[in-house]
């Protein structure tokens, strides 16, 4: 009976050992998740800023030509 008892307390100790390892390599792969997340986020922001200026420069351009143009044409008939 006594050696029943040992028996089934080393296996719960193996056991309690494997759910620790385990616990370990599931936290060292949650941080590998967040340091991907959060490399990801930067190449969004570092995107959405690049976009941004496209999106600004199609817009503000024409303005900026057509107001250059105006300033020339009214500089010219004086």
């Amino acid at each position: 009976m006594s050696e029943e008892i040992i028996a089934l307390l080393g296996e719960i100790r193996d056991l309690q050992k494997q759910h620790i390892e385990n616990y370990k390599l599931a936290l060292a792969n949650q941080q590998q998740a967040l340091d991907t997340q959060k490399q990801a986020m930067r190449r969004a922001r570092t995107m959405l800023i690049v976009v941004a200026g496209l999106v600004l420069a199609i817009y503000l351009l024409p303005a900026v030509w057509w107001g250059l143009g105006w300033g020339l044409r009214c500089a010219l008939r004086r």
